[in-house]
């Protein structure tokens, strides 16, 4: 059914190179859709755009840091020439500097403000026109758990995730009656590059599984499945929520 595909959607995905982001881009494509991904490391992205362009897909790429604001700007005269209208938008990108708060330095804190949610709501803004355009544009804010309890990524990192959190809320209200819906979906520990380091050691693991009901860390595969269904028509009254794909931690109780 056609409500369950997303044939033809134009999607733009930040860092689209690894982990979530490179399951959400191979995901849409399977599902019929069209990919544009940024990231940092231009030979990624262009190996990986190169490797879907073979197998027939629609797919693109360029080399964004998030956090600068000229790049953004070029990456979206680009994304003007190349399509009339954009039907998705995916703020995946994050980054993260574990520390106590009186630890960190203002340069450490702005790195993470302005790539985690400053770029977030840049890229919101100059993608509306193309969204409004699209009739059934969707956007998904990649959040975490962080932002919602306590955890030990650091409070500048959780700050980050709790605001774009109300930003796709007041997003969802704001920008309904052009046709777009914005919602969030929240991990809990995922098997990615950017916690490799605390997966990959046994006491860290313990720790997390120890408060994971489901007892596993999650898959990326596991976090891009909501977020297509997100932005298909079959999630067509869905706005404005925020989905915890955690395993179960957040309602975890004594």
């Amino acid at each position: 059914m056609n409500k369950w595909r997303l044939e033809d959607k134009r999607a733009l995905i930040t860092g689209g190179t690894k982990g979530i982001g490179l399951a959400i881009a191979n995901e849409i494509l399977e599902l019929g859709g069209q990919v544009f991904i940024t990231a940092r490391n231009k030979d990624q992205v262009n190996q990986l755009v190169e490797n879907w362009q073979k197998q027939g897909y629609n797919a693109w790429g360029m080399a964004v840091d998030v956090s600068n604001e000229q790049d953004r700007e070029n990456l979206f005269t680009h994304i003007k020439e190349l399509w009339p209208t954009m039907d998705i938008l995916v703020n995946n990108v994050g980054t993260n500097i574990r520390k106590k708060a009186v630890e960190y330095s203002p340069a450490e804190y702005n790195t993470i403000m302005n790539t985690n949610l400053h770029s977030a709501f840049d890229f919101c803004q100059k993608a509306w026109p193309l969204l409004k355009k699209s009739g059934t544009g969707t956007v998904v804010n990649v959040l975490s758990v962080a932002g919602f309890t306590h955890l030990k990524t650091g409070a500048p990192y959780a700050m980050s995730k709790a605001a774009l959190n109300q930003l796709t809320k007041n997003l969802a209200v704001e920008w309904v009656s052009d046709n777009i819906r914005v919602n969030a979906v929240a991990p809990w520990y995922t098997r990615t590059p950017l916690v490799a380091p605390l997966i990959d050691n046994e006491k860290s693991l313990n720790e997390i599984l120890d408060r994971t009901p489901m007892q596993r860390i999650a898959e990326p595969e596991e976090i891009s499945s909501v977020v297509s269904f997100l932005c298909m028509q079959a999630s067509s009254y869905i706005t404005g929520q925020c989905i915890a794909v955690d395993g179960g931690f957040l309602i975890n109780g004594f």
